[in-house]
């Protein structure tokens, strides 16, 4: 028998702190479609002790605003917690205020917390444990009415015009580029593989090209792949894996750096010039990092829409995280670009924090020291922000993964993101997952770039 906890009062006061925010009419949930038993896929990293499963009561975990929300806390497999265990608990606002406390004890194994939200967005519900002054947490998420979510500020007036500026600002750069041969892991057999550098404004595009053997002239789908945080060199098996499928395959890193140098050199990078970059130069439009990062998208697709064995129709982008923002980006900007594959996209709704909602990675816009965000930088990331990159996307199509306890890119910057996509759209609901991509959500993302390829034929 469980034992409910006492959040009733904690429940009403997330209700009307919530209730200056008009409930729009509901709306269906997405649901997940099946995941493919297709491809590999991107495996979560190692995670620390997580001693309870903490689950909303619905299988889909979506509900309606001011519908409660039961949240169910049972000890995990293998949980070194005792049965009737002190824990202490939060719900939030999807990470924000109004936040909740409160502490309670497991009968049995099991509690249950409930509370609501009488907007669209999401609930976080924390349950942690303290095990010798050693305090162990695990997480469970809910969607309210996510598809009513909206971005938090209209698409600038003039952000086509900055754009089609700095495009202009590339074209007067020449595609110039260099391909070296370079053998492609042991493992591929049938793919041939490039280190290419390709001229750009600033730092050079960098990444690694890989090809069907004796590919035919415009036989080939491109597929360019976008990395996400962090200071590496480009992947060649993940280029030539996707090669071997039939793909004109790019992988390129995010920096413009060297690739196949030694870890040290990138950690090196890490620790000196490219440390912090997600903030260089963002109070202005004109010198924000991403900027740079953006527009060698651009230039990729230039490059590689110039190689004789594309088909001359397919153009995907794919990737995740701030793979996920640079593809959101560069199917904005770019017209060749026809399906948008982004996992646990970051870049989401930069301005949500002045409609007191989470935004996610890269958390560009400070607060000053009054506790308001700084509103140099709030304009200028209106720039650079996927919700309005979403509204003016030029892809034919569209396939989203978000977690539901994902903390990085928080989901409701996520669905904002999404819902403001004019186009045929999907997303797959991890529920149990955080910033990272399960083997189910992995694999239909790449089923969806399949789907996409055969169709667009």
């Amino acid at each position: 028998m469980s034992h409910r906890l006492p959040l009733l009062a904690a429940s009403l006061a997330l209700t009307s702190l919530a209730a200056h925010a008009a409930a729009p009419s509901a709306a269906p949930a997405t649901p997940a479609p099946k995941p493919a038993a297709v491809t590999p896929a991107a495996v979560a990293p190692a995670k620390p002790l997580n001693p309870f499963v903490v689950r909303a009561d619905k299988e889909n975990a979506t509900y309606k605003t001011g519908e409660p929300v039961n949240f169910t806390i049972a000890l995990a497999k293998d949980s070194p917690a005792p049965r009737e265990a002190e824990i202490t608990w939060s719900i939030s606002k999807d990470g924000v205020p109004p936040i909740i406390n409160g502490k309670g004890k497991l009968v049995d194994g099991k509690a249950v917390a409930t509370a609501s939200l009488n907007e669209p967005g999401f609930l976080l519900c924390r349950v942690s444990w303290n095990q010798d002054g050693k305090v162990h947490s695990s997480l469970g998420g809910a969607a309210v009415d996510p598809l009513l979510i909206k971005p938090s500020l209209p698409v600038p007036d003039d952000f086509d015009a900055f754009w089609d500026a700095q495009k202009k600002k590339l074209a007067a750069v020449p595609v110039k580029a260099t391909m070296t041969p370079v053998p492609p892991p042991a493992t591929i057999k049938k793919a041939e593989t490039f280190d290419v550098k390709v001229d750009a404004l600033g730092a050079p595009v960098s990444g690694y090209l890989a090809r069907p053997l004796n590919a035919k002239p415009k036989s080939l789908p491109i597929v360019l792949m976008v990395h996400g945080a962090g200071v590496s060199s480009s992947s060649l098996a993940a280029a030539a894996s996707w090669a071997e499928n039939g793909m004109l395959a790019f992988n390129m890193n995010a920096h413009g750096i060297p690739n196949g140098k030694a870890p040290e050199y990138y950690t090196g990078l890490a620790q000196s010039e490219l440390k912090d970059y997600r903030n260089v130069g963002r109070d202005s439009r004109e010198t924000c990092y991403f900027l740079g990062m953006f527009l060698r998208e651009v230039r990729a697709l230039d490059f590689l829409c110039s190689q004789p064995e594309w088909d001359g129709k397919t153009v995907v982008v794919y990737g995740s995280s701030q793979g996920g923002f640079q593809g959101f980006a560069i199917s904005a900007i770019d017209p060749r670009v026809t399906f948008l594959a982004a996992g646990v996209p970051a870049g989401c709704d930069h301005t949500g924090v002045i409609v007191n909602r989470v935004n996610g990675w890269p958390k560009i816009v400070p607060n000053l020291p009054d506790g308001k965000p700084d509103p140099k930088v709030l304009e200028a990331s209106r720039y650079f922000d996927n919700v309005n990159f979403a509204a003016k996307t030029k892809a034919k199509g569209a396939y989203l993964t978000v977690g539901f306890i994902d903390t990085t890119c928080p989901p409701t910057g996520v669905y904002a993101a999404y819902n403001a996509l004019p186009i045929s759209k999907a997303i797959y609901d991890d529920i149990p997952s955080g910033h990272a991509n399960s083997p189910q959500a992995s694999a239909a993302m790449v089923e969806a770039v399949r789907k996409h390829v055969k169709e667009n034929k």
